[in-house]
This record gives structure tokens, C-alpha cells and sequence, in this order.
């Protein structure tokens, strides 16, 4: 017998209470939470240990699911983690799972701004200088414009790109200094 919710059902609670979450609900924070505990048994060793556990069953589920090779044991096993996370306070290990995520996003912007620098500087040869400058006043002139030589030469020959893969790394190199 289904139950369905009629206007008399909700004149039931008094004004100020929130009825009860529904199925639907319930199983959608149940997903989301399961999801979570995946994603921290796929994190690498070192990500992993940003991930603040205080709970001792936590941990040892997610360390037991790392080990785990069968496919259906690794599902039940994160059927387990998702229902350990439903039973204690979750925002701290998903504020850190955030924060992992946002630095690799960050560093990939990095990376697409290097790259896209150095296709600048391919280009435009080097009159495109004063924009590293700019950036790193401790870049090496003539090194750059060394490199950048080299590039060119190798795309116009069709050559691999060997030199613009130096020029990267250097760029590389100055925005870590």
C-alpha cells in the first residue's frame, strides 16, 4: 500500500517543523556519500593522507577497500564506507577532498597559461620577451631568446618539438622560483 502525502498530512505539523526527508532524499545523500568514500579510495597515498580521518572504522574500511581486488567486494565494501560517513560528521573530509580538487584545478590553469605563453613566444618570436619579463624578472634573456630560436626553426623544419618542450620547462621552472 502506497502512502501518499495529502494536504491533511502536512496541516499535521505544527508551523516551524520540517518534515521528514523523503526516500528519495535519503537515498540521494546516501549516493553522495558512498561517492565521497570512493573518491578518498581512489586518492594516491600522499592525497590521501590531507584527508582527516578520526574515525577508526573509517579509516580501516578505506584502507581494507584499497587492498581489495574483487570488483563486487570493493562494491560492497564502499556500500560500508558510505554507511560509516552516514553516521558521523562528514564536512571536514569533504571540505579536504574540496581543497584537493581546487589545487589540481588551479594547477591545471597554471599549466594552460604556461602552455599558452609559450605558443606566444613561438609566434611572436622575440619581440613577445617583455611579457616573461614582466612576470619573471629573473628569466635569462638570452636563453629565452636562444630557445625560442631553436623552436622556431624546428616547427618550420616539421620537425619533434624538442625545443619548445625545453622552453616550456623553463617557463616552468621560473613560475616555481
Amino acid at each position: 500500500m502506497s502512502k501518499r502525502r495529502t494536504q491533511q498530512d502536512a496541516l499535521d505539523y505544527p508551523e516551524g517543523e520540517q518534515e521528514a526527508p523523503s526516500k528519495t532524499e535519503i537515498k540521494r545523500e546516501m549516493t553522495e556519500l558512498q561517492q565521497l568514500g570512493e573518491a578518498i579510495v581512489k586518492l594516491s597515498k600522499g592525497q590521501f593522507q590531507t584527508i582527516p580521518l578520526e574515525d577508526e572504522r573509517l579509516a580501516e574500511a578505506i584502507h581494507t577497500a584499497r587492498r581489495i581486488k574483487s570488483r563486487e567486494g570493493l562494491r560492497r565494501q564502499l556500500q560500508y564506507i558510505g554507511k560509516i560517513l552516514r553516521a558521523i560528521d562528514v564536512e571536514p573530509i569533504r571540505q579536504a577532498h574540496q581543497k584537493l580538487l581546487d589545487g589540481r584545478k588551479e594547477k591545471t590553469r597554471a599549466f594552460h597559461e604556461l602552455e599558452q605563453l609559450r605558443d606566444r613566444l613561438i609566434a611572436g618570436g622575440p619581440n613577445q620577451l617583455d611579457e616573461v619579463f614582466e612576470k619573471y624578472p629573473t628569466a635569462d634573456r638570452q636563453h629565452l631568446r636562444h630557445l625560442i630560436m631553436q623552436a622556431n626553426k624546428e616547427q618550420k623544419a616539421n620537425k619533434p618539438p624538442a625545443a619548445s618542450r625545453k622552453l616550456f620547462k623553463y617557463l616552468r621552472e621560473l613560475s616555481e622560483d
